[in-house]
């Protein structure tokens, strides 16, 4: 992980610093930004792998951070957030952040969400993965792009695309929640079954006809997922 290059956006000098003094610590070179605007050019110049985003930013709205971003890049969000599944937290997902962390928070905790982010996005795509259609939509494993019937693209984070993959790779099988969130989180993670209602959540409102009742992404109530066509 040494090299890379974090941008992080609080508006609180005190957080900044510890921020930037514990991240260089552990080998990142540290980008910071005290706005919305300073993270938008900090962004445009500095190219970081990952952000870190306080959504709660005195010019911008974090939200609007975050759709500025990704109106030209896929750099990995992670969301600083005061409450877990909170509607700031899921507006912020919809947008296109890819992770959220609450406060308040430990820098191990941190640490592991950042280099989670990174890996995913750094994964390589393996050529020759098969077409999934769904009755609904298509899920294409080696473009890693999904597709409604209709046609239209839909956008996935890469930590929503980790989840769906993992279910679409076992489809018609159970996927234990622990299971799950090794995979996508890592091995630290099995026990945080909420980030699982949080992403499946997010899931089923892109790609269910009824979110209320889904047809593909279904909880199997206390053991774990299943993907059905």
């Amino acid at each position: 992980m040494t090299g890379r290059r974090v941008l992080v956006v609080d508006d609180d000098p005190q957080i900044l610093r510890a921020l930037r003094i514990n991240l260089a610590a552990h080998g990142y070179d540290v980008l910071l930004a005290p706005d919305g605007a300073a993270a938008l050019r900090a962004a445009a110049d500095g190219r970081p792998d990952v952000v870190l985003l306080d959504l709660g930013l005195p010019d911008l709205d974090g939200v609007e951070v975050i759709e500025g971003l990704r109106g030209w890049t896929s750099v990995p969000i992670i969301v600083l957030t005061a409450r877990t599944g909170g509607a700031e937290t899921v507006r912020a997902l919809d947008a296109g952040a890819d992770d959220y962390v609450t406060k308040p928070f430990g820098m191990a905790e941190l640490l592991a969400r950042l280099r989670a982010a990174v890996r995913r996005a750094a994964a390589t795509t393996v050529e020759g993965e098969p077409v999934v259609d769904a009755r609904d939509f298509r899920v294409d494993l080696a473009d890693k792009r999904v597709v409604r019937a209709d046609g239209a693209d839909v956008h996935l984070t890469p930590t929503e695309w980790g989840v769906l993959e993992l279910l679409v790779r076992h489809r018609g099988r159970l996927v234990g929640q622990r299971e799950l969130l090794r995979a996508v989180w890592g091995p630290n993670y099995g026990t945080e079954s909420h980030y699982l209602r949080v992403y499946l959540a997010q899931l089923r409102r892109k790609l269910e006809p009824d979110p209320a009742r889904p047809v593909h992404l279904i909880t199997e109530a206390g053991m774990g997922y299943r993907f059905e066509l």
